[in-house]
């Protein structure tokens, strides 16, 4: 099966596969559309050529519809764009299961990064007590969060899961049902989803691929690695949950929420247990066995379906009775059914009574607020004016202050939704266990204070000594700079060193890529971030401090997503790496861990990479002093090139007049607002990540992925030093890694698309300064790599971006039209705002395929 070179064997069985399902689809009779599936192919040969010539989107339109639509009126038109975009929506489905279908085929999954790889390779090296040491601590979290980066809603999720099945075994008949039901199955979320709506999708990924992967490489681990018939202590594998937790700013996110989705939480393992005993009842029919599990089965199903939360079968209960099957099995029945037995103890281990661990988070600005409501209403808490105090003082303050604070005691929003939280962690913790809701992150996390004011926040609520972490986010590019200088201060803090001494020593930060990317630029928001680290492990490690990075990813590049598992590799000894902890959202989600092949081997391959790094690597992905000169001024050349651009007069009226970023907030895809705060004007700073990078995505101009890139290589060729970053490029994975992710936006950029906006009389400049850094920074990435093409070296991936890009061209053309349109109208003397309305519908309708096409972009 792998003797084909990959992209063989991705165009036999993606490409083909694809080609011939799709002629069946666009034959499909659909209503009121039986000439849809004619026209489309002709359109997108008409874009494909358009583009070549140098037309506009409006041109090319035009001229379609004058070949081949007589006489079209401007209904007919406006009707066949929207028949478009249903028929491509569903051609990405399409594309989407087929590639699912294939993973396995394209991808070894027994190959270089799989658990059997790290295994033999530990043997052949004589490594392998190394490689237990490092599995009896190393650690993996991926974290789910309801970012709203993926469009599909739950139905539609449900056919690709279908479709993959069937491409799968060419089942021919239930591909053409399928395909039919896609075609008349609504795209559109007609409401927005709450957060326990996300909650509720999210938990089936958890259901249906996490928790039967986590269980078979956790069993994998523990019979060939470790070798030994008991349940590993180390949860090498565990899961995070944002959807429910996540309170940075989304005002739908109540304490009733979070703790609804606790107990959703709690109930889906517990049936996930039930249905394995289900399995195991079938073959443990053993005198004395037999009846310890009908106990079990009882009282686990009572905790499902008979129960308002309460739970009749405790954890320790439950891996008693477990383990007392286990000895019965080993002592009196020759150990049948052993392996099955050991892989529900191990996931009661990993999984618990919570599934996932529920992240509460919030921004430090909405704590500021709740203090000063706190002191407003209770002006004898402190003894002195708390806001005439400098930071040191506060924080002595806050170090020793303490009270029971009732959240229905205030009228506040903010302040009842923050004491609510901690009410609420508590609850959980009760109920689910401490892993059930342990971690209170603090987003644009500035100083000390913001730190020390959240911790003082369980003391207000009179629970002393939290068994909770306190994780600050350090985002921004000043942030990130002074976060060692920040955590010397926490550490150094008696009320915050007894903290973590009851915690382990052990401290979790938490960096993030996506804003980082939008207020520094591509480059120094990655080298920001290293650096960080390398500070902040330094600094941790002068205090015996055990530090954790979690690490906030998006999709994209530009949100630092790419190939995630390189960048972990790619990390020298400087910086702490004993764990792993990403989130992963949208369209990540679905498509690296969206199948039972995908999520084993992306997460086969994280584990992997912390591998490569502790055990086989260990010294090496050493930058030198050098190398660290050179990144730096990369950085500072990079930073200062897209600063500039941002403070450029038409950046802003950019976005808001040629772009879609006007049309994130009208798709009701996630609960979240799109900005911060609800002005009327845009300010960048208010503005979230996603709508900014999802943008510049649907323009295919990738701005935060590549942006100063070319200047800052540029700098480097003309000043005689170009060996100094090929050396770079030579010697060091990690900015190997940076730069082929860069590569992958700009492969995904098509400049063409919106080459008439040049001859914008107001933005024409503008476009061109972004061109031109495109043109130079394909040009010089080229010559670093010495790739002829962009992606050269991963020829598959290459060839899906290429496949994908081609599916959403006509989606593309229809929307950057439909935007001309609606410029046409309101600069007209009398505009048509039910014209201006149909047309906006046509581009918000518009962002959903093209999005959907960016999966492979993680």
């Amino acid at each position: 099966m792998y003797s084909l070179p990959k992209l063989e064997r991705f165009e036999q069985n993606v490409a083909s596969k694809f080609n011939i399902y799709n002629s069946i689809f666009i034959t499909l009779p659909y209503d009121e559309i039986n000439n849809t599936g004619v026209l489309l192919p002709l359109f997108s040969d008409v874009c494909q050529q358009g583009y070549k010539n140098n037309h506009s989107p409006d041109e090319i339109f035009e001229n379609f519809t004058s070949k081949y639509l007589e006489n079209a009126s401007e209904k007919e038109k406006i009707d066949l764009m929207f028949r478009f975009i249903q028929y491509v929506e569903r051609q990405v489905v399409l594309f989407d299961a087929i590639e699912d279908a294939a993973f396995d085929v394209v991808n070894n999954l027994e190959g270089s990064g799989s658990l059997r790889s790290m295994k033999e390779r530990a043997e052949q090296r004589f490594k392998k007590e190394e490689l237990i040491a490092f599995l009896n601590e190393f650690k993996v979290r991926t974290v789910l969060t309801a970012h709203p980066t993926q469009f599909y809603p739950g139905s539609v999720l449900g056919i690709i899961t279908d479709l993959t099945e069937a491409v799968k075994i060419n089942d021919l008949n239930s591909i053409k049902e399928l395909l039919a039901q896609l075609g008349k199955t609504p795209f559109i979320k007609k409401e927005k989803p709450t957060p326990f709506d996300e909650a509720v999708s999210l938990i089936w990924y958890l259901e249906n691929v996490f928790y039967p992967t986590v269980g078979e490489m956790m069993q994998y681990i523990q019979k060939n690695i470790f070798k030994k018939k008991s349940v590993l202590q180390n949860d090498i594998l565990n899961l995070g949950f944002w959807p429910g937790g996540d309170r940075d700013g989304n005002p739908f996110v109540t304490t009733e929420i979070t703790l609804k989705v606790a107990d959703r939480l709690r109930t889906a393992i517990l049936k996930c247990y039930y249905l394995d005993i289900r399995k195991l009842k079938r073959k443990l029919t053993f005198s004395g066995v037999e009846e310890v599990i009908n106990v079990i089965e009882n009282k686990l199903y009572r905790s499902v379906f008979y129960s308002e939360g309460t739970v009749f079968i405790s954890k320790e209960e439950l891996l008693t009775e477990l383990n007392k099957v286990k000895d019965l099995l080993i002592h009196k029945h020759q150990s049948l059914y052993l392996d099955e037995i050991e892989d529900l103890l191990n996931k009661v281990s990993v999984f618990g009574y919570h599934f996932a661990t529920l992240d509460i988070r919030q921004n430090s600005k909405i704590h500021q607020a709740v203090f000063q409501d706190i002191i407003s209403k209770n002006p004898a808490l402190f003894s002195v004016n708390y806001n005439e105090l400098d930071e040191a003082a506060k924080i002595e303050i806050l170090s020793t202050v303490t009270a029971n604070l009732n959240e229905d005691d205030f009228s506040e929003i903010g302040t009842k939704s923050t004491l609510g939280s901690i009410r609420a962690i508590k609850t959980i913790q009760e109920k689910n266990g401490e892993l059930g809701c342990n971690r209170y992150i603090i987003s644009n996390n500035e100083s000390a204070l913001n730190v020390m004011e959240a911790l003082s926040l369980f003391r207000l609520t009179n629970w002393k000594n939290p068994p909770v972490d306190i994780v600050p986010l350090f985002e921004s590019v000043d942030d990130l700079e002074k976060a060692d200088v920040v955590m010397e201060q926490l550490y150094t803090n008696p009320t915050y060193k007894e903290h973590l001494e009851r915690r382990g020593n052990q401290q979790t930060i938490m960096l993030g890529f996506s804003d980082g990317t939008k207020d520094g630029g591509y480059l120094m928001a990655n080298w920001g971030i290293y650096k960080a680290k390398t500070a902040i492990s330094a600094m941790s490690r002068k205090y015996n401090i055990k530090v954790v990075f979690f690490d906030g990813r998006g999709g994209p590049p530009a949100r630092g997503g790419g190939k995630t598992h390189q960048f972990y590799a790619s990390l020298g000894p400087e910086i702490e790496n004993k764990q792993i902890q990403l989130t992963i959202q949208g369209q990540t989600i679905s498509s690296n861990f969206g199948t039972l092949d995908s999520c084993r081997y992306n997460l086969e391959n994280l584990l992997s990479a912390g591998a490569n790094n502790q055990v086989f690597h260990h010294e090496e992905n050493h930058l030198t002093g050098k190398e660290k000169e050179v990144m730096q001024k990369l950085s500072e050349i990079s930073y200062q090139k897209y600063i500039d651009f941002k403070k450029h007069p038409k950046f802003v009226p950019y976005l808001e007049n040629m772009s879609t970023l006007n049309y994130y907030a009208k798709t009701n895809i996630g609960s979240r607002p799109s900005k911060r705060k609800q002005s009327a004007q845009l300010n960048l700073d208010d503005l979230r990540a996603i709508p900014f990078v999802g943008s510049w995505s649907q323009l295919k101009q990738n701005v935060p992925g590549f942006f100063g890139v070319g200047t800052a290589l540029k700098y480097f060729e003309e000043n005689g030093n170009w060996e100094d970053v090929q050396n770079l490029y030579k010697n060091s994975l990690f900015f190997k890694t940076l730069l082929e992710n860069s590569m992958m936006a700009l492969s995904k950029s098509f400049f063409p698309l919106t080459a008439y906006m040049q001859k914008d009389p107001e933005y024409g400049a503008f476009w061109t300064i972004i061109h031109d850094e495109y043109l130079e920074t394909k040009r010089l990435l080229l010559k670093i790599s010495g790739f002829t093409e962009l992606m050269e070296n991963y020829p598959d991936g290459k060839a899906s971006v290429a496949m994908r890009e081609k599916i959403v061209l006509p989606l593309l053309t229809i929307q950057q039209y439909a935007l001309l349109k609606i410029k046409a109208l309101k600069e007209s003397d009398n505009p048509d705002e039910n014209q201006i309305a149909v047309y906006e519908k046509i581009v918000t309708r518009s962002l959903f395929g093209n999005i959907n096409a960016s999966r492979n972009s993680a």
